[in-house]
């Protein structure tokens, strides 16, 4: 059975889960490309929380999850950063004195340095814009705009859900990025849609696929469970996520597979069992689903995680960590 793992954003590109803090801030500090960060946690060392992340031409995402409350702090913006909060409570503070909670985003400016702080079980997207793609305002951001922004990234975590493969999710993450280029540059003076939600029969869709991982498919069944016909399922499927029935669950479970690949709590991942239990039985078709997924063979996802735990033994992050559990 895969290991538990929370309802993250950006599941299809989890990095860790279950990360000790070590691993955890070593993995905070590549994918956000700001070795000077530091992270706080006063509790267990052993899981602090799960990383998932994309990076394109435009720009880097990553989402933090925090299995228990941690400080956040050290990084000084090169440009805008937006900080998301998607769950629980999240809060930042410039003087280290006065905090106040993250709502509905923070923007950080060149040479801040805030302090964040996440609450347990909390969840926040990081947008960091490449270069050039994003201007950085000047002056207070109108609530307007904040409104506007958060909307943009709302409706792309939404159809973060159903991404078609690796190629789709890096032309819409690019997108993304360009369309809140084009938002900041424009003043805001641009249409956002209101933000997309899933009808309510295809949520017992989501439900099955994520609550019963046993479940072998059957589309008549899934249709009689969401009371509709097999026809109007497959056609309400593929109008409102851009996906089959059997596209999206054939997705979670190789979602599950990665899942188990990046848990910190295993120390050698066997990629053949793992894609076996998910009714994988070929595993050269199992690479190639995996790769046109998720961009990558599920060799490199271990092997990344690999060299992060490396990293980690570096004698600087041996130092960071002392400090982490002072």
């Amino acid at each position: 059975m895969p290991v538990e793992t929370p309802e993250l954003e950006l599941q299809s590109y989890l990095r860790l889960n279950h990360a000790s803090s070590r691993e955890w801030l070593s993995a905070v500090r590549l994918l956000l490309g700001c070795a000077s960060i530091e992270c706080h946690v006063a509790g267990n060392q052993a899981r602090v929380g799960a990383l998932s992340a994309i990076d394109v031409e435009g720009g880097r995402i990553a989402c933090l999850y925090a299995s228990q409350d941690m400080d956040i702090s050290g990084c000084q913006a090169e440009g805008p950063v937006l900080v998301v909060p998607v769950e629980g409570h999240v809060e930042a503070s410039w003087d280290d004195h006065s905090w106040w909670p993250v709502s509905p985003l923070l923007i950080m400016h060149a040479g801040n340095r805030p302090r964040l702080r996440l609450g347990e079980k909390s969840q926040v997207i990081i947008l960091k814009p490449a270069p050039g793609v994003v201007p950085a305002p000047v002056g207070d951001e109108p609530n307007r705009l904040i409104s506007e922004i958060r909307h943009l990234v709302d409706n792309y975590l939404f159809k973060a859900g159903f991404f078609f493969n690796d190629q789709h999710a890096r032309a819409l993450t690019t997108e993304l990025f360009r369309s809140l280029g084009a938002l900041l540059g424009n003043g805001g003076r641009r249409h956002i849609p209101e933000c997309l939600k899933l009808d309510r029969r295809l949520l017992r869709v989501l439900d099955r696929f994520r609550q019963h991982p046993e479940w072998e498919f059957d589309l008549r069944g899934l249709a009689a469970h969401c009371g509709v016909s097999e026809r109007n399922l497959y056609y309400l499927m593929k109008r409102e996520t851009g996906m089959t029935p059997y596209r999206l669950f054939q997705r979670y479970r190789l979602i599950r597979v990665r899942w188990r690949l990046v848990d910190c709590t295993c120390d050698i991942p066997h990629i053949s069992t793992y894609a076996a239990d998910e009714g994988f039985s070929h595993l050269g078709r199992f690479a190639a689903l995996y790769r046109e997924h998720f961009g990558e063979l599920p060799s490199e996802t271990v092997q990344w995680r690999r060299n992060l735990c490396a990293d980690a033994k570096s004698p600087q992050d041996r130092a960071a960590v002392s400090e982490v559990t002072k």
